[in-house]
């Protein structure tokens, strides 16, 4: 028979979240945006050390505590072995010339006056087509930023296109994880969910590319800097639109569905046998190529380097070091000890009955269809930031919230959006969330500095709370047509 544990109580439920909330502002204001770089992975330790307590004194034994720190890290294993998995895929990418070639390419097709809204259309029709905001960063994401670094754009405004792009796509797509999770976890029709979504994304998405086409230009690189990159470029690397053939056959995986590890993995090869093939200077320039080691394996030695090192550019050019100089396994190993840790902190809240206490106590403030919403906006943000997992944010609310908005007369279509534009959006903006972590340490820009400008990621569950209140397109209950129609 299980051991009937003691009651929460408030201030017991309320403590550690409050010390995580003090301990990260603080990690914040000493150590900056280099905060994640160890700072905050001891903020969630002793968070998830100060949980543990809360459990121990309601009676549970540490080994129970230990199962949910544990069940919270292996959510994350697959999450993390994609992002060591990107990180090779970067550094074999450079290598075999296939970002050089976008970068070549791309600076002759873009337009520093409209780049930054060009960003944001072109990662949302590639996320809508692919379903995923992971593969789109860690694809055209890379190259997109540094075609900016080449224009001398904002890499922090075109982080922040690009997320809100890849997210407004992933939201609208059928195949997304997210999207199909939403819908499953309020029991709607997949379709009709993405059709009511309309009402708060295209709004949102529209409106953040008025902002990046006011953003987009600036002090741009003059038409001669740009000459000089591209001459760069092709003197460093054999450049040829054959080289987009590692990118293009990783969005056709993703487009079939391939499961996300093999796809990156498979692309990964791809870019390893390109750079054999055609990049042998590069190669052996990065294997340090002295003589002592036979040639086959000096090429081999350097495609090696690039999987787990990523790539060193030695030009004559600070700027073209400075561009190709990334990539590697060991570039995301600060990032996947962030997740565990978080996931740790999280997993810890869910085991101890924190997370579920605490979204109880905000149903009983909840008297009006707007203050649901805004809950409901609210408690998905906040378990995104407590628990680092968009998928818990997604299913723990969604099933407890699901009476209240029927009581309420609303149809779960509004519940499955308003979870789509808080819990998923949201994930992005947080530095330790298994998201934020990604995009951060995928396109090289630090969470906080690039959230400002993930405009549609928090422009939409701004919407999605003003719908609540001026009662606009919260479909009734008892209404069966079509999900875009306005309830009168």
């Amino acid at each position: 028979m299980a051991k009937e544990l003691k009651p929460l109580t408030f201030g017991l439920a309320i403590t550690p979240v409050i010390l995580l909330i003090v301990m990260l502002a603080l990690s914040v204001h000493l150590f900056g945006a280099d905060s994640s770089y160890g700072a905050n992975q001891i903020v969630l330790l002793f968070s998830a050390g100060a949980v543990g307590l809360v459990g121990l004194s309601r009676g549970m034994r540490w080994r129970e505590v230990e199962q949910g720190i544990i069940a919270g890290i292996n959510m994350c294993i697959g999450p993390m072995l994609i992002l060591l998995s990107v990180g090779m895929l970067i550094g074999a990418w450079i290598l075999a010339g296939t970002i050089p070639a976008l970068i070549y390419y791309g600076v002759q097709i873009l337009s520093p006056s409209i780049f930054y809204a060009a960003t944001a259309v072109i990662c949302a029709m590639i996320a809508i087509s692919i379903g995923s905001s992971w593969t789109v960063a860690g694809t055209m994401g890379i190259g997109l930023m540094a075609i900016a670094a080449s224009f001398n754009l904002s890499p922090e405004i075109t982080a922040g296109a690009i997320i809100s792009g890849a997210y407004f796509g992933d939201k609208l797509s059928p195949l997304s994880d997210t999207t199909n999770l939403a819908a499953a976890t309020t029991g709607v029709d997949l379709f009709d969910h993405i059709r009511h979504m309309l009402w708060t994304t295209l709004p949102s998405f529209a409106l953040a590319l008025v902002v990046f086409t006011l953003l987009s230009g600036g002090e741009a690189a003059a038409p001669a800097e740009i000459a000089e990159l591209r001459e760069n470029l092709s003197g460093q690397f054999s450049i040829g639109i054959h080289l987009l053939a590692p990118l293009l056959l990783m969005l056709y995986l993703a487009y079939r569905r391939t499961p996300a590890l093999p796809a990156i993995l498979i692309s990964t090869l791809t870019g390893a046998v390109f750079a054999l093939l055609f990049q042998a200077p590069a190669v052996l320039a990065l294997a340090g190529d002295s003589g002592s080691i036979p040639g086959a394996l000096t090429l081999l030695k350097g495609v090696w380097t690039s999987l787990f090192n990523g790539f060193t550019s030695n030009s004559s050019s600070e700027f073209m070091d400075a561009l190709l100089s990334k990539g590697g396994m060991t570039s995301m190993l600060n990032t996947t000890s962030l997740i565990i840790c978080a996931m740790a902190f999280g997993g810890t809240l869910e085991k101890v009955g924190i997370l579920r206490y605490l979204v109880s106590a905000a149903l009983e403030r909840v008297n009006s269809n707007g203050s649901l919403v805004t809950t409901t906006v609210l408690t998905c943000a906040t378990t995104n930031v407590v628990t680092a997992d968009q998928f818990i944010a997604i299913t723990i609310p969604g099933g407890m919230y699901r009476e209240e908005y029927e009581k309420r007369g609303l149809s779960l279509l509004n519940l499955s959006r308003t979870l789509e534009d808080s819990a998923t959006l949201t994930s992005a903006l947080i530095p330790w969330n298994t998201c934020g972590a990604y995009m951060s340490a995928t396109l090289g820009i630090a969470t906080v500095a690039y959230a400002p400008y993930a405009i549609f990621n928090f422009l939409c569950p701004i919407i999605a709370i003003i719908y609540g209140y001026w009662h606009i397109a919260q479909k009734p209950l008892e209404q069966k047509t079509d999900a875009l129609a306005v309830p009168t």
